[in-house]
């Protein structure tokens, strides 16, 4: 059986969930595949090329981000549709905020999450730039919370600090989120 280059980028997200960003390596990634690292690269020209279609992997998730929100909401409850689906998507991976923030400021990853978002927005009034505007505010909103939360978590499985307040984290999310929402739709 030959190696593709979904082969390598299901490996790299394995490896991810497994071991954290810091740990995913063309190294450790040949090992995983039973290759030399070199046969890697036949598939991803370098580590980056790598991190982002792992990253894009795991945006183009079915029901992800990149699929939300419904055509039919309201403003408000599609932005708050998009943002948590986008957040549950990072969640679902360890490290995944840090990575596809990561992906996201070099320009390197081909999904773009907030492509659905911008039509939706679109479809309710707003014009291009105000849209991609509120898309990337909000993209980093979600990331900004989803890392922290991300990281409180490692920090404690780590027993670097106690147990993690699930339910805070959920209501300080919400919380930013309805402060965006509202504040979006005061300047609409």
């Amino acid at each position: 059986m030959s190696l593709t280059k979904a082969d390598v980028v299901r490996a790299g997200v394995e490896i991810l969930d497994t071991y954290g960003l810091g740990d995913l390596s063309m190294r450790r990634l040949a090992e995983r595949l039973g290759v030399k690292a070199g046969a890697l690269y036949w598939h991803v020209a370098n580590k980056q090329s790598l991190l982002a279609a792992v990253s894009d992997e795991i945006l183009s998730v079915e029901g992800g981000p990149t699929s939300v929100p419904a055509a039919e909401s309201d403003l408000a409850d599609g932005v708050d549709e998009w943002a948590r689906c986008f957040r549950k998507t990072l969640l679902a991976h360890r490290d995944g905020a840090e990575l596809v923030a990561s992906t996201i400021s070099v320009g390197l990853g081909e999904v773009d999450p907030t492509v659905m978002l911008r039509q939706f927005l679109a479809a309710h009034g707003f014009g291009a730039d105000r849209a991609g505007g509120v898309s990337r505010a909000i993209v980093h909103l979600v990331l900004g919370h989803t890392m922290e939360e991300q990281t409180r978590t490692q920090l404690h499985d780590l027993g670097v600090m106690g147990e993690t307040d699930l339910a805070r984290q959920e209501a300080d999310f919400d919380l930013a989120l309805a402060i965006f929402i509202a504040g979006m739709e005061s300047v609409f």
